[in-house]
């Protein structure tokens, strides 16, 4: 159902109280130079940017991407590491080990957690995951938790981390879509949603979708594809801007 307006007391996650991009990750900066430089362009709202070296932080440094990572972050950009979760297969000591090379080599803020579960019955062993991270991160904010579900979770996982990916999918889906009634017991800020395919005429709609359903994250993208249709920039990047941020030329 549609968002409504809830009761929820959640501490706004994203540090902004406007609709705004989470980018899932981009290529690596040498080959998207001109993806990683326009999240640091003054003006575009970026709540956070995922960085992804080689399915979670590689086997060992890479300078490029600690230096794209450290622009984010002097940008005021949130800089999230990837670990990826299998569905709630991937050994735990496995995930902490990735969440620590991520900390020590390129200092991220937090991370996103990819392919995460959704069932009630695998929520005891993400409170145990997240809880790790947070103690690992060390912050004074706690750092940023992503759960990349992809579509609703039970709504136990809303007290795990500080963002839940309720939607990630093609336009022709999302048009139709409905919010989890749950979701609007808390404010925007706890989710994001990723929708690919959306035509450059249906852009305004898609934008409408987002805030009618509570979501305040967003990545739209008009690109198509089984593999990767995030992991450039829509063709329409200076108009989505324009409509979610203060504009391309303020």
């Amino acid at each position: 159902m549609p968002h409504l307006t809830g009761t929820g007391t959640g501490l706004p996650a994203t540090g902004a109280d406007r609709l705004g991009f989470g980018v899932p990750g981009y290529a690596h900066p040498l080959l998207a130079p001109v993806e990683w430089a326009e999240l640091t362009r003054p003006g575009v709202p970026v709540h956070w940017a995922v960085l992804n070296v080689a399915d979670g932080p590689g086997a060992w440094p890479d300078p490029h991407c600690l230096e794209a990572a450290t622009r984010l972050r002097n940008a005021g950009v949130r800089v999230l590491g990837h670990l990826g979760l299998g569905g709630g297969d991937r050994p735990f000591g496995d995930t902490v080990s990735e969440a620590h090379r991520h900390l020590d080599w390129y200092r991220v803020d937090g991370y996103f957690l990819a392919r995460c579960p959704t069932q009630r019955q695998d929520l005891p062993e993400v409170r145990r995951l997240t809880a790790t991270l947070k103690a690992l991160l060390d912050r004074v904010d706690g750092g940023h938790l992503v759960l990349g579900h992809g579509g609703p979770p039970h709504p136990g996982y809303a007290d795990t981390a500080d963002q839940l990916v309720t939607f990630s999918g093609s336009w022709a889906e999302y048009r139709w879509s409905q919010a989890a009634e749950w979701t609007a017991d808390h404010p925007p800020e706890r989710f994001v949603h990723f929708v690919h395919g959306v035509p450059r005429a249906h852009l305004g709609e898609a934008v409408r979708i987002a805030r009618w359903q509570g979501a305040g994250t967003v990545f739209f993208t008009d690109r198509t594809g089984q593999t990767g249709p995030f992991a450039a920039l829509p063709g329409y990047w200076d108009e989505i801007v324009s409509q979610i941020g203060p504009g391309v030329s303020e």
